[in-house]
Formats: structure tokens, sequence, C-alpha cells
């Protein structure tokens, strides 16, 4: 396992809540940004204390939410904490996620100075009615607008969210959507077919029939078309929904995301984040005002938990098995190394889910590349049928 550490920090604050989403999200509370940011300074100082040593970390990621509400003066607070608290490498990737209509070109020449250096923009679609149903308040000319203002304020790593499988999105529409986000020469690209998650708006429209559940055929289709296209264009697929291109010899990967993916050690900061450290997973309250009053109190804790954890589960050696055989296969172009796996759990692979591992490849939807073990293309497709067999088959 790695001996770099991530930093997730949550912002929750948000200027509209989507119909889709189902995140730890809240509107109409920005009154609290300022009592929140001083909780989440608070919060990485006091794992700094507790830790057994100063922590490396090679990537900082700000999620929401819309970390973009924060003034700049916040992302200098947030940033400096991290600093003073932990060893973070000169050339660590650090992101932010914002909405292409809640910046402007002074915010982002002033928090790239900061430090900032790879910006992630919610796109989703280029179509007013795609974007209407999804209840975004963007356009499509935000979004250009805000990727020209990026590069002036001189952003060199750009990444664009995408959603497919709307309801009344047709292949076609999908096909112009992803054009027209190429058109704008991202770095990356990360494409999520809709899911109708419980309790959202989305969820309670489908069940009263006002709008169709997503096509899961039409869906497909429309990865596979992107697949290609996006190869065609000179990215790299290197995840299940993500793509990269390639400067010199180094992929553009998202590397805060390979951390989730390789099942290496994360701290999470903020009202709801989730961590995994010490062989713990761990997940904050959610409610704001809850999370400010948590870091307030004076409460002991053994790392990696903190006075805002509501959760902490130990994770013992056969699920911690599985979860990275999990995330790992997720990686299409890297998958799980037979070397890795080893040497980190002192187990093969062949030994721990051999059987498994069989069954699968003679199914096609797994493949052996030299020593790496990697999802097929139909494998990708049914991903979720794979990821279950390891958790419901038992280790040998």
């Amino acid at each position: 396992m790695s001996n770099y550490y991530s930093l997730y920090l949550h912002i929750p604050f948000c200027r509209h809540r989507c119909a889709y989403c189902d995140f730890n999200t809240y509107s109409g509370q920005d009154e609290f940004i300022p009592a929140y940011v001083k909780a989440l300074c608070d919060e990485i100082r006091y794992v700094g204390q507790i830790a057994p040593y100063r922590l490396t970390v090679h990537t900082i990621y700000f999620g929401g939410g819309t970390p973009s509400l924060l003034s700049t003066t916040d992302i200098e607070n947030i940033l400096k904490s991290c600093y003073e608290t932990f060893n973070v490498l000169s050339e660590a990737e650090i992101s932010l996620e914002a909405n292409p209509g809640s910046i402007t070109l002074e915010w982002l020449q002033t928090v790239r100075r900061l430090g900032v250096n790879r910006l992630s923009l919610g796109m989703q679609s280029a179509h007013p009615d795609d974007l209407r149903l999804l209840e975004r308040q963007h356009d499509f000319f935000d979004v250009s607008q805000a990727v020209r203002w990026a590069r002036r304020a001189g952003f060199d790593n750009i990444n664009l969210d995408l959603i497919y499988g709307i309801p009344h999105q047709s292949l076609a529409r999908w096909r112009d959507t992803l054009e027209r986000a190429l058109g704008l020469h991202p770095e990356h690209l990360s494409l999520y077919a809709l899911t109708i998650e419980h309790a959202t708006p989305f969820y309670h429209w489908v069940a009263r029939g006002l709008v169709p559940p997503p096509n899961d055929d039409l869906a497909a289709e429309m990865y596979e078309w992107a697949d290609e296209r996006l190869s065609q264009a000179g990215y790299l697929q290197y995840e299940i929904s993500n793509w990269a291109r390639q400067r010199g010899t180094d992929v553009l990967m998202c590397r805060h995301n390979l951390q989730y993916w390789r099942n290496e050690p994360y701290l999470g900061f903020g009202a709801g984040a989730h961590g995994f450290a010490n062989h713990t997973r761990t997940a904050n309250v959610r409610g704001i005002t809850t999370y400010i009053d948590r870091l307030s109190q004076r409460i002991e804790r053994s790392f990696p938990l903190t006075p805002a954890t509501e959760q902490a589960q130990v994770i013992d050696p056969l699920t911690e098995m599985q979860e990275t055989m999990l995330m790992g296969l997720r990686l299409t172009r890297e998958g799980v190394s037979r070397q890795r796996f080893e040497q980190r759990f002192h187990r093969s692979l062949e030994e721990v889910f051999g059987p498994t591992i069989n069954s699968l490849v003679s199914l096609g939807l797994l493949k052996w590349h030299g020593e790496r073990l990697c999802l097929t293309s139909r494998g990708r497709l049914l991903g979720n049928r794979v990821f279950m067999e390891f958790v419901s088959s038992p280790a040998s």
C-alpha cells in the first residue's frame, strides 16, 4: 500500500440542489460558510495532531456541493491548514470542482495562484432541454466561457463531467453534446450514466410516470459510441467512466481518484465526508450545523477519527481484498496487478479468488494482460455483475 495520502475536502453548499443529486449538499445555507470553513480547518489540524507521524500528501480534492461558492480567502485558509498540517508534495495535484455559472476570471486567476492546478467543470450536457430536466443552472455558453477563462488563468488540466442516458435524450443529441465538449479541448472527460437515486426528485418523477426511466440499452449504445469517438480523438480510457489525454509520456489521469480505485489511504474532511486510513473506513456527520458544533467540542479520538466522525468500521483483510478487486477492476488499462496484490496482502490473487477469476475469464468478462487482471470490453458493460462475483463468492 502507498505511503502517500490523499485529502478529500467536502464543500456541501449549493445555489440549487439538482433533481438527480443525492450527494450531501444543501441550498440556502450560505450564511454558515465562514463557520464551516473554520470547522473544516480545525478538523484538518486535529488529524495532524493525532496522526502517528507527519503524513505525506500527494493529492487534494475540493468536492461538493459547489466548492466554487467559496471565496478565494476561504480556499487560501483551507490550503494553508493542509500545508501546515501535512507534508504536501510540491508536485501535488490540487483539484477543485466548479459549476460553470458560478465562477469569474478573477476568481480563477486567484485560486490558480493559490496552487489549485486541476479544474473539474460540471458541464453535464450541451442541450437546454437536458439541462432543464436536470435542473442545472447554466447553459453551454457558460461552460465554454468558463473554459476560456480557466485557460487565461493558467489552468492546463481541465476535466468536463458529462451525463448520458437522460430521459428523452436521443443518441444524436448525446453525440452532439460530446462533440461540443471535445471542441473545448479538455485534458480529461468523465462520462456517467444517469442513475435514479432514491428520494431524489427524479425518483419521484419516474415513480409517478412524469418522465420515463433510463433506457439501459440506449445508454449502453451511447457509452460504446463515446468510447470509440474518444479513442479517435486521442483520449485514453483508463477507468470505466474516465478518459484522459496524453502529454508527452504522461497520461493526465485524475491522480486523486486513482487513490480511491487503488484502495489507497485518504482522509475525508467536512460534513458527510468519507475516508479510509489505518484499515478503517470513516464517515462524518452530514448536517452542516451539526458538523460545526462537533468541531467546537473537545472530543478525544484516535487516528483517523475526528470529533466529526459518526461511523467507523475496521476493515478485515478479506473485505479489504474484495474491495481492492471491486475498485481496481474499474481501471481498464491497469486492472489489478498480481504482483501488487501479493505484496500488499501476502497472498496471491489465484489463492484468494482463483475459482471466481477462472469463471469470469471463461465467460469473457475478465482477461489477463501479462500479470494484470482486467475487464474485457464486454465486462465493462457488465461491470456490476463482475464486481458482485467477488463480493458474493467465498474466498479460497
